[in-house]
């Protein structure tokens, strides 16, 4: 099973899996342009493979992430506006680094810095 992405001026407006049978050649061998020609018959549009385990296009594509054609990447919309993008894995990343003590915290914009959440305990 492979899976793949719709993708619309940039945008990812769905995924799909799609069966090895309809991503394979006559030998078995699965090839992107194959699925991404089955989807385009059976749907319409342009599209393109994404993989969970993010070997492919760096991150798993998912509904309102973006994709980049010259990094050849799906990346999330920008969560924050102090968040910058990393390069290498095109995913964002805080000013400051999340704290790694266990508590449970959120980020906190005002104060560009994490903040621990009450659990209600």
């Amino acid at each position: 099973m492979a899976h793949f992405a719709k993708i619309e001026n940039g945008l990812v407006m769905q995924v799909i899996v799609v069966g090895n049978a309809d991503t394979a050649n006559a030998e078995g061998v699965e090839l992107e342009h194959i699925g991404a020609a089955f989807c385009e018959r059976l749907l319409g549009g342009e599209w393109k493979q994404t993989s969970y385990n993010g070997k492919m296009r760096k991150n798993y594509a998912g509904i309102g992430y973006f994709y980049d054609a010259g990094r050849d990447a799906f990346i999330a919309p920008q969560p924050f506006p102090s968040w910058v993008l990393n390069e290498q894995t095109c995913r964002w990343e805080s000013p400051v680094p999340m704290p790694t003590d266990g508590k449970m915290c959120s980020w906190d914009e005002v104060t560009l810095n994490w903040i621990e959440v009450n659990n209600g305990n």
